[in-house]
């Protein structure tokens, strides 16, 4: 049983921590209805509410900037002009995209970059967690008929039963400039993939 907490210690104490015992990919397929409950407890006095985004007060998102919601960005966040966050996200504090940075369908702990030129699919992000320019999170398996991601747990690869998942990232974990991982990425804190590199956890 793959744990988030094992990857995350600040998840247990999160707004996430009611849904401690799905698993990652069970978390990021249910993304827009859990941010959607999400968005109905914040304080109105401190957030900026738009239809279903939700900016706080203190973060600072730049003209041409695109969000879609359902979406919540957490304090002192920075959204530069050209990044793109969809699909249901939940964006916790201090988090910082870079332009041309794309995130959908996925959760962000404390202190987390993507720095530009970045996409995430469907994955949780740890704290303090870093990609560099150009690396890419992969959330969907499109060289095979057979689609489902699949997680490597030891020696053997259990099947998900989805077709969108792309990592879970441990914290301060950091991933280099044009790196690349592979959907169902399951990377302890404080991993790290080399510049360039391909992280696929079904061919290690």
């Amino acid at each position: 049983m793959i744990k988030i907490a094992d990857y995350i210690s600040a998840f247990s104490a999160s707004a996430l921590s009611r849904w401690a015992d799905l698993t990652p990919w069970e978390l990021v397929s249910r993304a827009p209805e859990i941010v959607l409950e999400l968005l109905t407890g914040l304080p109105a006095t401190e957030y900026q509410l738009r239809g279903d985004v939700a900016v706080h007060q203190t973060a600072i998102v730049e003209p041409g900037a695109v969000l879609k919601g359902p979406l919540i960005i957490g304090p002192h966040c920075f959204v530069a002009s050209g990044a793109y966050l969809r699909g249901g996200c939940w964006v916790d504090e201090r988090c910082i995209f870079g332009p041309g940075a794309e995130l959908k369908t996925s959760f962000m702990f404390s202190g987390s970059k993507l720095a530009h030129f970045n996409f995430v699919g469907d994955s949780i992000l740890g704290t303090g967690v870093n990609l560099e320019a150009g690396s890419i999170v992969c959330n969907y398996r499109n060289e095979r008929e057979d689609s489902q991601v699949r997680v490597r747990i030891g020696d053997w690869l259990q099947e998900t039963g989805c077709d969108k998942f792309g990592a879970l990232i441990g914290d301060q974990s950091r991933v280099g400039a044009n790196a690349v991982i592979a959907p169902g990425g399951l990377l302890l804190p404080a991993s790290i993939v080399r510049r360039g590199q391909v992280f696929d956890a079904e061919v290690i």
